[in-house]
């Protein structure tokens, strides 16, 4: 098993005090190595969403540490440097919607991913148009969102959450969206991506039709995190 690209530990989210505090997160701890899809289960308001924010560093955590490709980058509610920056270089996102920029086509979606990280744009374009070809869609690089299927826009969306090489990709319902079988397809390019591309690959999904193709399963309840 490769080194762990992400690893958390005691994570706890309050929210409120005093009446109206409530506990997102009661100390979860847990890794995920290069190389490895994992699945986080649970039902509505089980915390999924809350560990996934503070693990993206988006959201801070009451208490707890969050390490990323060996660099300390959270601890407690104290950020240890430029999140902003650390979280474009190392942290590949994927959301329930594709949210590609309506304006641009596919590739263009992508590119502007690397030219945000100060790539040249043409090596931003050749590294797009690969990522295109790699996730099965070259041949819709030149269409704009509106022209493609749900299934296209969400490979489309990990692409560019690959575009600058991340360790962690971080995925919240991708396929809920979809129908079986393309749902289905997001899945298995996950598992792909992690297992082809080395990096740790975090699903939050209620979909159980594709569970199969996970390395491994996280279950969630009421903020607990049950096994790790």
């Amino acid at each position: 098993m490769s080194p762990p690209i992400v690893e958390a530990k005691n994570l706890r989210k309050v929210y409120g005090h005093d009446n109206t505090e409530v506990v997102a997160l009661k100390g979860a701890s847990f890794s995920v190595a290069g190389g490895e899809v994992v699945a986080l289960l649970g039902p509505s308001g089980a915390g999924k969403s809350t560990l996934l924010s503070i693990l993206g560093l988006v959201t801070a955590p009451t208490s707890g540490s969050v390490t990323i490709a060996g660099t300390a980058v959270v601890d407690g509610a104290r950020e240890l440097g430029d999140m902003r920056a650390f979280r474009r270089q190392h942290i590949g996102f994927v959301f329930q919607k594709a949210n590609l920029i309506p304006f641009l086509t596919a590739v263009e979606n992508v590119q502007v991913a690397m030219e945000i990280n100060d790539l040249p744009s043409r090596e931003a374009r050749r590294r797009s148009l690969e990522l295109l070809d790699y996730l099965g869609v070259a041949d819709r690089a030149n269409h704009r969102p509106v022209e493609l299927s749900g299934g296209q826009q969400q490979r489309i969306a990990v692409a560019r959450a690959l575009a600058n090489k991340p360790g962690l990709i971080l995925a919240d319902e991708p396929t809920a969206a979809l129908d079986g079988e393309r749902g289905r397809q997001v899945m298995e390019l996950f598992a792909r991506v992690a297992h082809e591309q080395g990096a740790a690959v975090i699903v939050v999904t209620h979909d159980h039709r594709a569970l199969d193709v996970f390395d491994r399963h996280l279950e969630m309840e009421d903020g607990e995190l049950k096994s790790a």
